[in-house]
């Protein structure tokens, strides 16, 4: 029996080259129809593999979610959120036209669902009410999706002219994008790094008002 010109299709390679996809152009181009033409297949032969886009675009979260590490919070809040939010960041900033498809929610996204367990569990297990550990975990988020998607450094113009005369605080702008990568990174840093030193009193303050209760 000869053997398929291409390889047969599958979960794994249907959702890889939807991310090929987006990585590519966008969350927008994301069809069953473009997705079968990249795949060279017609597009009814997705269906046996996923029910539409939209599951397509779960097992796309699911595998950057996977990404994500969250084990750290065995071994305390502090060292937990430090390497889930760079582990995250990490996964995304790899892939940011697909950012948005992990910020849109959880639905049946059974990694992302994973993740936010461990790390709602993680907090909580370390002192911090539910609530708090839902708007820390929020927070994080806030710093991820907006890190990887909407890099600062790259947004100015490499010719000093643009800024001399009106913008004189903004002359060695020009700099900034030889180091964008960089500042970046560095900056993701500093916000992480502030959000948990800061994060730091008001778990003190917490655990002092829980033990004068008692």
């Amino acid at each position: 029996m000869p053997r398929p010109k291409s390889p047969l299709l599958s979960r794994e390679r249907i959702r890889d080259a939807a991310l090929e996809l987006i990585d590519a152009e966008g969350i927008g181009s994301l069809s069953m129809r473009n997705l079968a033409l990249k795949l060279d297949v017609r597009a009814a032969s997705l269906y046996s593999h996923f029910p539409g886009k939209d599951a397509v675009l779960d097992a796309v979260a699911n595998l950057l979610t996977r990404q994500v590490d969250t084990s750290a919070f065995e071994r305390g809040w502090r060292e937990g959120l430090e390497t889930w939010g760079r582990s995250y960041h990490a996964a995304l900033s790899k892939h940011p036209n697909a950012a948005p498809v992990v910020a849109a929610g959880t639905g049946r996204r059974e990694d992302f669902l994973a993740m936010a367990d461990a790390v709602h569990g993680g907090l909580v297990r370390d002192g911090w009410p539910p609530r708090y550990a839902t708007m820390i975990a929020a927070s994080v988020k806030y710093l991820v999706i907006g890190a990887a998607t909407t890099p600062f450094a790259s947004g100015f113009a490499d010719d000093t002219r643009v800024y001399f005369e009106r913008y004189p605080n903004l002359v060695q702008a020009h700099l900034i994008p030889a180091h964008a990568e960089e500042i970046d990174s560095d900056s993701f840093e500093l916000a992480l790094g502030g959000l948990i030193a800061g994060l730091g009193p008001l778990h003190a303050s917490l655990a002092a008002a829980d033990t004068a209760k008692e």
